[in-house]
């Protein structure tokens, strides 16, 4: 504990904080009460809209953050008692159609000429929701979190328009308040709005922002001044009933088809205008896409992220506790071997300063599997302080038999309970120059002994040219996180990186520098056991194309057999040292064009003085925006001395999406893994016949490349409803 205590006073210690004023505070649209009906139809024929004062001289971001846009956008907001109205004009700056991907909702930012609103409603710099639509009306809603992060997997009940003329695109928004999040009686929230125009390449803000920082950066955001505070949103109660049917057929095992139907519910409570709580019983989610498989030559588990809607609103405060290999709680851990019974969830904030998350979920008993029912919760409690930072405390449990009567001594259930403590300090300047964390974790299991003790930090800077990031890591080998995801214990880690951009006065080059990092990992000794030292060099066209090659030296001592082809062969010995050279390339084309295309390739060498080749690529087609395909593909080939010899494997995965308009979509995905002898298919049609209220049809097969026997199959219709009471 010295030591966590130590790392947070070198990592934070020599920083000054101030509470300087708001960097944008000067950057104020005045938001005023309907006067008249405002008609969602993507026309600015409304009195209100007349009246209603203008945000517009938009600023420059990217290429350059010097200068106005040279795009122009004219933005105005209004509200009457139950909803917040925007209306945004987008010019054209040159002749020629828009560019996007599809109608698909939540789009790629990069890939389509957009709109998007970025709201901090409790003006913190830390939290917020995300609205907007690309060109060809496909609505973009997430919730933000960490200041300028955006989940895209939120999704809410509001209603817009896009219409387009010849000279400009216009977009029309009705938010309920009900959707959103926000203490009432405030009358001055954060506020930004961002336009990507594709044919120009040019990004714009209407408060600036800088250009190394994301366009959703809520520290540059400006004030949206209310006339009075907006009204109170009311009783929210939503319910959301689900019904299914289908059928799934073990094929393999030549099992008889099973049939089954189901229904649940969820519910969402507004608590006040800041705080929620969720419900679900007998949940579902069988409509969720198929996870994107990946060739997996990794000694140490993967990670594939959340999808359920129901684990997805204010999920960084569970969620984004810890780093990328450090998660104490993963909510894909619950309902993974047994179905989820119910649940709840409360969310939210208490003010401005604090958050709270507490979340409980409760899955049954699998008696043909031994499996105890199970109860998975979490606690998590955030403090905000200095300008931008907070300080977070978080519990997360699993316990065995909760509510049931557990199965006899046999069961196979890892312990009767895991449990993970833990404390952390999220840093960010006013400015955002300086970010960082801090944190430590316990663990607490009957089936480890030794003090299951976790502590890391990392201070990082982002100035417009140099970056750099100083990580560290200590996870003792006793440390347990049963619903967390920590895929390697008993090591320290160090990790420092650093890079230069520069910025050309060129008329086809936005940026091009180099990075460095090295990675090294200690076992609990300090006996090195790896390290990745890595120098890349990067080149990003106006075009916004990126090409980058890159260098790297692996050093690995082997703690534990592993089987480099990772087909469940022969195994290389525990102690065992490999290193080797490696280089590489990637491009990415620009994607303003209907034909789009990027590669990557890696040479060099491998375990057991080895070598492996890969080459990986992708392409797309789009006839926009209501058809597009895509082609995955990588392929690799080890050269190991016998008993491996040459091992090649496929790993390829087309992808057709149709949007016949922005509520009824169809996707396709295959996907071919010759790794792990499996061809997957998945089609899934989903009409949204509502706001927020869907019918998915979804087919899901899985067969053998040969003779293309099917292994299993299923079939799943469901019915979901938003019902507001």
């Amino acid at each position: 504990m010295k030591k966590a205590i130590l790392m947070v006073l070198i990592c934070f210690g020599l920083i000054s904080i101030s509470f300087s004023q708001k960097i944008n505070d000067a950057y104020r649209l005045n938001i005023r009460k309907t006067t008249d009906p405002i008609v969602i139809d993507g026309v600015l024929d409304e009195v209100s809209w007349k009246e209603a004062e203008v945000a517009t001289d938009f600023f420059m971001i990217t290429p350059m953050d010097t200068s106005y846009a040279d795009v122009r956008t004219d933005v105005r907001m209004a509200y009457d008692d139950k909803h917040l109205y925007l209306i945004v004009v987008n010019y054209h700056a040159m002749e020629g159609p828009y560019m996007v991907e599809s109608l698909r909702r939540d789009f790629s930012f990069g890939k389509n000429d957009n709109f998007l609103l970025f709201m901090d409603p409790f003006d913190d710099q830390i939290n917020g929701f995300s609205f907007g639509a690309n060109a060809a009306g496909a609505q973009w809603d997430g919730i933000m979190y960490d200041g300028g992060k955006v989940d895209l997997s939120w999704d809410n009940k509001w209603e817009s328009k896009v219409k387009n003329y010849e000279d400009r695109w216009v977009f029309e928004a009705s938010i309920p308040f009900k959707s959103i999040r926000y203490k009432s009686g405030i009358k001055e929230w954060g506020i930004n709005f961002s336009r990507l125009d594709l044919k120009t390449t040019e990004k714009s803000g209407w408060a600036p922002v800088p250009r190394q920082f994301p366009s959703a950066s809520l520290a540059y955001t400006g004030i949206l001044v209310w006339d009075n505070p907006p009204p109170a949103a009311g009783p929210n109660i939503s319910v959301i009933p689900y019904g299914l049917g289908g059928l799934s057929q073990n094929r393999k095992e030549g099992e008889d088809p099973v049939y089954r139907n189901s229904f649940g519910m969820d519910a969402k409570i507004g608590l006040g205008s800041a705080l929620n709580l969720d419900l679900t019983v007998n949940p579902d989610f069988s409509q969720v896409e198929v996870d994107k498989q990946v060739t997996n030559l990794d000694r140490f588990e993967l990670f594939f992220p959340e999808r359920r809607q129901f684990f997805l609103e204010n999920g960084d405060l569970f969620a984004n506790f810890g780093y990328e290999t450090i998660r104490p709680f993963f909510s894909r851990r619950i309902g993974l071997k047994a179905p989820i019974q119910a649940g709840a969830r409360l969310s939210g904030k208490l003010n401005k300063d604090w958050r709270i998350g507490a979340m409980t979920m409760q899955t049954g008993q699998v008696e043909e599997e031994n499996l105890d029912a199970q109860n998975f919760s979490v606690l998590t409690l955030q403090r905000r302080v200095l300008a931008r930072s907070n300080l977070s405390a978080i519990v997360v449990t699993r316990q065995a038999g909760m509510f049931t009567p557990p199965l006899p001594e046999d069961s196979v259930s890892t312990s009767e309970y895991d449990r993970n403590v833990g404390l952390e300090f999220n840093y960010a300047s006013s400015n955002n120059l300086w970010t960082g964390k801090a944190f430590v974790l316990k663990s607490f299991n009957p089936m480890t002994g030794g003090d299951g003790l976790v502590y890391a930090a990392n201070l990082r800077y982002t100035s417009g040219n140099l970056y750099w990031n100083l990580q560290h890591e200590y996870v003792s080998e006793n440390y347990t996180a049963e619903v967390g995801y920590v895929p390697r214990t008993g090591f320290y880690k160090i990790n420092p990186l650093v890079g230069y951009l520069f910025f050309p006065e060129s008329k086809k080059i936005l940026s091009h520098g180099p990075e460095f990092s090295t990675k090294s990992f200690f076992d609990t000794k300090m006996n090195q056991t790896d390290n990745e030292t890595y120098v890349s060099y990067k080149v990003r066209f106006r075009t916004q194309s990126v090409f980058t090659t890159w260098f790297a030296h692996d050093y690995i001592k082997l703690l534990k057999p592993f089987d480099p082809t990772n087909l469940g062969g022969e195994k290389l010995q525990a102690g065992t040292e490999h290193q080797w050279f490696a280089w590489g390339t990637e491009f990415t084309s620009k994607p303003q064009s209907i034909f789009t295309y990027a590669f990557a390739s890696r040479l060099g060498g491998y375990y057991a003085d080895g070598n492996r080749y890969n080459v990986s690529g992708e392409l797309g087609y789009r006839f926009q925006p209501y058809f597009s395909m895509t082609l995955n593909a990588n392929y690799n080939e080890i050269h190991l001395t016998e008993p491996w010899g040459i091992t090649t494997f496929w790993l390829v995965g087309p992808r057709l999406d149709l949007t016949l308009t922005n509520k009824f979509f169809v996707t396709a995905f295959v996907q071919y893994n010759e790794q792990v002898d499996n061809i997957n298919l998945n089609t899934r049609v989903q009409w949204r016949f509502k706001p927020a209220s869907d019918i998915f049809l979804v087919f899901t097969d899985n067969y053998l490349p040969a003779p293309f026997f099917a292994k299993d199959r299923s079939v799943v219709l469901k019915f979901t409803y938003w019902w507001n009471i």
